[in-house]
């Protein structure tokens, strides 16, 4: 198998426009973007709906008739694309930063950008994903879903952020979800500050 190939993941990816727009960037806060997002992570994510270890009805279903080469070819395009910043909510920026630049070791909540790096943009060596300008209604459903039991498959990867989201309560939930999507970079350069209204 070769690496993924943006240009053909860009027709490929025609069928993922609907939920994720052309381009990545979902206009509905329901479906997370995925411009920008690491290549390594999107064949993760992509595989393990093929496996049913990650459960989403419409993404099994999409999923299954990818090949190998398709998920890495898909992975390419969305990660050739820039994420669009979001903003945050102005009330929650202290406590979101907070939890993502220094974590509660009393409560042995890591940083985020422990694995997450400074700006949010992911560790792909590792498959850490980009959070940057992720839409906080979706990673606010999918912090709580962690909370509650939901693993995206069974390896040790896979059980990282739940054991993490387990020690968070819904006021951190809310407060990272907002500064996650207030969060970019200027120019793709030095970490900025999270948008506030």
């Amino acid at each position: 198998m070769k690496a993924g190939d943006a240009a053909t993941g860009q027709g490929k990816a025609a069928a993922c426009g609907a939920c994720h727009g052309m381009d990545g960037n979902s206009s509905d806060a329901q479906y997370p973007k995925l411009a920008g997002q690491n290549e390594a992570y999107i064949v993760r994510q992509l595989t393990h709906f093929k496996a049913a270890q990650r459960q989403n009805p419409i993404m099994m279903g999409m999923a299954a008739p990818l090949s190998e080469q398709d998920m890495h070819d898909l992975g390419a395009y969305f990660a050739s694309k820039q994420s669009l910043p979001g903003v945050a909510d102005a009330a929650l920026v202290e406590q979101g930063e907070k939890l993502f630049r220094q974590g509660d070791s009393d409560r042995g909540i890591p940083a985020c950008m422990a694995c997450h790096s400074i700006d949010g943009r992911g560790n792909p060596g590792a498959a850490y994903p980009q959070l940057t300008s992720q839409h906080a209604q979706y990673v606010e459903k999918t912090l709580k879903s962690w909370h509650d039991g939901t693993t995206w498959g069974d390896d040790a990867q896979a059980k990282i952020m739940p054991a993490i989201a387990k020690k968070l309560d819904d006021k951190d939930i809310a407060a990272l979800a907002s500064y996650v999507e207030g969060l970019h970079t200027a120019d793709g350069a030095a970490a900025a500050k999270p948008a506030t209204p």
